[in-house]
């Protein structure tokens, strides 16, 4: 790298540590791990409406060294399909983020999911020496650019080319078990990989979340717990993709009115409450100039729509405008709870959101579920 790629770089180690999220001795690593040869010479920029390629050196550089993703795979790269992101360097913060929820120390074994370009698994064996670092990834193609960058690097952590979703179960148990891509839920062979007191961070995306972190910790019984902190943004693991819905009647169009504001449901509390108490609804949004159009669709077609200041239009069978207005109603006598006083158990039986305090339980409510 030139000198003014490494001072860029500089720049932006310096950003996160300013920002609170690299201490002393991860600031040291992303010093010496710089993020510019762990990506592809083919990449993009993801707009709010498609992926843009990076078509001059000026403007690849330009994003990488920004706090900002690249995208380094569309559709699962095969050619000629819809230009759908599949993988991608992460925004540093975030991957700043995760990493400080690792808690990571001195002899610690890690293993992450979705290897991608390498570069994580590049700041993991810098802080904690190759050995200790185990990395697998789905994508033959990726795997094979991220093994030969981290080799010309002088990295060499174990890597597999296998499905995330299995963990690595041969080299387990690990310390530590960090999640590059989003999982709709977290597959309990993960947690049965985890060290008694081991802690498993990962971006969760479900039908009504944009995303969001767990730090879960496991407690040697098959069993992990812990809250969500805040949230994220991250490409979905291949197996955990969701299903497409299927399609809305639109002959059964009627309007009711909306009482809630649409802005008021597209906080990370409300999302995780609402996605817990009214599991299979999806919930999408889009900004308005002055407000918020939000769009609701269940498994079965029936959907709804609003938008700041309008009437809101459903259809089929379910009101799923009246559902979620009722929902948020709970949530608002629950005195509007942060995402942070949410949390997550996962066992052998499935997984459960609960609010403050494992015993307290978010449950379906059936009666609004048609």
């Amino acid at each position: 790298m030139t000198a003014a790629q490494l001072g860029r770089h500089a720049a932006l180690v310096e950003n996160l540590h300013g920002r609170g999220l690299l201490d002393e001795i991860w600031r040291t690593v992303w010093d010496a791990v710089p993020r510019a040869p762990f990506i592809p010479r083919l990449a993009w920029r993801q707009t709010q409406t498609a992926c843009e390629p990076l078509t001059t050196e000026a403007d690849r550089l330009a994003l990488i060294h920004s706090d900002e993703p690249v995208v380094i795979q569309l559709d699962d790269g095969k050619p000629d399909g819809p230009g759908i992101a599949t993988s991608s360097n992460s925004q540093p913060s975030m991957v700043a983020r995760m990493l400080r929820l690792l808690c990571i120390e001195d002899g610690h074994r890690v293993l992450e999911i979705g290897t991608a370009s390498g570069y994580v698994a590049a700041l993991l064996s810098h802080r904690l020496g190759d050995s200790a670092v185990y990395s697998v990834e789905i994508d033959e193609g990726l795997a094979h650019h991220a093994a030969a960058v981290l080799r010309a690097r002088g990295y060499q952590p174990n890597l597999a080319c296998s499905d995330g979703e299995w963990g690595w179960p041969g080299q387990a148990p690990f310390d530590r078990i960090i999640a590059t891509c989003a999982l709709r839920t977290v597959p309990h062979a993960l947690v049965q990989q985890l060290h008694p007191g081991g802690i498993l961070v990962a971006p969760l995306a479900r039908d009504f979340w944009s995303g969001a972190v767990v730090q879960l910790t496991a407690d040697g019984s098959g069993t992990a717990a812990g809250r969500f902190q805040g949230g994220a943004s991250y490409i979905p693991m291949r197996s955990h993709r969701p299903p497409a819905p299927k399609p809305v009647d639109t002959t059964t169009c009627r309007t009711t009115t909306a009482a809630v504001d649409p802005r008021e449901m597209l906080n990370l509390g409300f999302a995780l409450y609402a996605g817990a108490r009214l599991p299979r609804m999806r919930m999408v949004h889009a900004d308005q100039a002055d407000g918020a159009q939000v769009w609701l669709q269940d498994e079965d077609g029936c959907a709804a729509t609003a938008v700041t200041g309008e009437d809101a239009y459903e259809y089929g069978v379910r009101s799923l405008w009246q559902e979620v207005e009722r929902v948020h109603e709970e949530y608002v006598a629950l005195g509007s709870p942060e995402a942070r006083d949410f949390g997550l158990t996962v066992t052998a039986r499935g997984q459960q959101v609960w609010l403050h305090h494992p015993e307290r339980i978010i449950e379906p409510d059936q009666t609004l579920m048609g």
